[in-house]
């Protein structure tokens, strides 16, 4: 297999190992909340490593430490171990055993990329100061993240800093792009049910349609982005999902709107969440009707401290040179709960290239075809490694 330089000679010796468990890991996906059989493989490893290891937070989180040296820093990487609710249709090899459950975000990828880096920390012991390892369950919309924090991760594993990344398809494969401020969007849902007035669809007079109120709903909710959010910012309003009545002839009591909603800047991501809210009261009291809003604060955005994404950029670029980098890279509409991490402690989240379709895959995650690419599990272990040496020098 052809791996993209640099790959430090360590990690290269045990790179098919590393692909060879990262491939067990995709075989048997398991969902958020219930990684135990992925808890438990993360967990021996570490502790036949020397690291002391503990079990517990958010259920299935594992978090690994090894102290060097008289070093004070302390150090936080973390992984996100969950799959997804899909069948794959890969075909692979080592495509998922397990119907309805697949690694479709890469997540097996991120956790065999961590221990690879692990398994040659432990070995050359190249740092001084403290390294927290996190293996992060329910990444997938349960907030594991969150989880994690709130039952006192980084009082438990104090860190002055943590980083972790995500593949990201579409990119040239084992490109970084680091960048300072906001890197993922927020990410909300909203559920609208409009309660209007039943009743047979040849008699539209005697009742209040909540399909008509939707239809008014949706499209005044285009105004949003178009006319209230100042056009220097990022937002998206998105309405996935209409369902309302069963039969052509017939006006149903309600209808039910499912809306995604992201952002970059929090005073954004308020002001849709109030706008949205009273637009959609607004609009069902002109018709008569009643709209109940179930607004969920779910993530907020992935936003990089300045300092840590240009410490963690000036180490790609004395390991991989600009040829490493992905060029003029720019923020993303994608979510991700290490945001709570990020509120937490300084940090960074960095984005690797999977590959563009030129060169490695280019298939999107959350697609039923997807695959982590193994080419770039040696390159970014590596450069964990480097991260590692860079920061923790005591």
């Amino acid at each position: 297999m052809t791996i993209p330089a640099p790959v430090l000679p360590g990690i290269a010796a045990i790179q098919d190992e590393m692909i060879g468990l990262r491939r067990a890991i995709h075989a048997n996906p398991e969902l958020g909340y219930e990684e135990f059989a992925t808890s438990e493989l993360v967990a021996s490893k570490l502790t036949a490593w020397g690291y002391e290891v503990h079990r517990g937070l958010a259920g299935t989180g594992v978090v690994g430490t090894l102290r060097c040296g008289a070093g004070t820093r302390r150090l936080g990487l973390r992984a996100d171990m969950d799959a997804l609710p899909m069948t794959e249709t890969s075909g692979l090899p080592w495509a998922s055993r397990s119907p309805g459950r697949m690694h479709a975000c890469g997540h097996d990828g991120h956790t065999a990329t961590l221990l690879a880096a692990a398994q040659l920390l432990s070995v050359t012991r190249s740092f001084s100061g403290t390294l927290h390892l996190i293996f992060q369950p329910a990444e997938e919309g349960l907030a594991g993240a969150r989880r994690m924090v709130e039952e006192g991760l980084f009082d438990k594993f104090p860190c002055d800093r943590v980083y972790a990344f995500h593949n990201e398809p579409g990119f040239a494969q084992g490109r970084f792009g680091i960048i300072g401020g906001p890197v993922y969007s927020s990410s909300d849902t909203a559920i609208i049910t409009i309660h209007g007035k039943g009743g047979h669809g040849a008699m539209p007079h005697t009742t209040v349609d909540p399909v008509v109120v939707g239809a008014h709903l949706i499209l005044a909710l285009q105004t949003l982005v178009s006319r209230e959010v100042d056009p220097n910012d990022m937002a998206v309003v998105t309405v996935g999902a209409m369902h309302a009545g069963t039969a052509p002839n017939v006006i149903p009591n309600s209808a039910e709107l499912k809306l995604t909603i992201r952002a970059r800047r929090p005073e954004v991501r308020t002001m849709l969440r109030d706008r949205i809210t009273a637009m959609a009261q607004a609009q069902a009291a002109v018709h008569g009707a009643r709209a109940e809003v179930d607004y969920q604060w779910k993530l907020p955005p992935c936003v990089n401290d300045a300092e840590a994404a240009a410490f963690a950029r000036e180490v790609a670029l004395s390991t991989m040179g600009e040829a490493g980098l992905i060029a003029n890279m720019a923020p993303l509409q994608a979510s991700d709960d290490f945001a709570f991490m990020l509120n937490a402690v300084p940090g960074c989240y960095i984005v690797v290239g999977n590959g563009d379709g030129q060169e490695g895959p280019g298939c999107m995650v959350h697609n039923t075809a997807y695959d982590f690419n193994d080419r770039i599990l040696p390159t970014t272990a590596s450069y964990w490694v480097a991260l590692v040496g860079a920061y923790l020098t005591g």
